[in-house]
């Protein structure tokens, strides 16, 4: 299951947050800050979609994240290499490194990043 825009949105303050109230969430937001309501029904949804959870303190709820940040985004780039380039890496790596403007330092970090995973994998 997959999280709209808006909900993608409020979960990055979540993750960043790691546990919130409703008004450390209207909190995190840029003016102009989103209705309370507004809030409250993306919270609904995102329980619906087992995304987030709660405790409860008298009439209070305490959000946080069932999923984590880099379990939902890995799930999000396998999905989009398996849909958009044919399941396959290397034509998701040679878009992603040619059509991106990556500076030549940018090139060399994403070329030690390799390295270090091809060493891991001999070993």
């Amino acid at each position: 299951m997959q999280l709209s825009n808006s909900e993608e949105q409020l979960m990055e303050h979540l993750w960043k947050l790691e546990k919130a109230f409703m008004k450390d969430l209207l909190e995190a937001f840029p003016e102009p800050k989103p209705a309370t309501t507004t809030v409250a029904t993306l919270l609904k949804r995102m329980i619906d979609k087992n995304f987030v959870a709660y405790n409860e303190f008298g009439n209070s709820r305490e959000y946080y994240p069932l999923v984590k940040k880099s379990d939902y985004f890995s799930k999000h780039v396998n999905g989009l290499i398996k849909n958009f380039f044919n399941d396959s890496a290397s034509q998701f790596a040679s878009f992603f490194t040619t059509s991106t403007n990556l500076t030549e330092k940018e090139l060399e970090d994403l070329k030690k990043i390799i390295d270090v995973e091809l060493q891991k994998k001999k070993k």
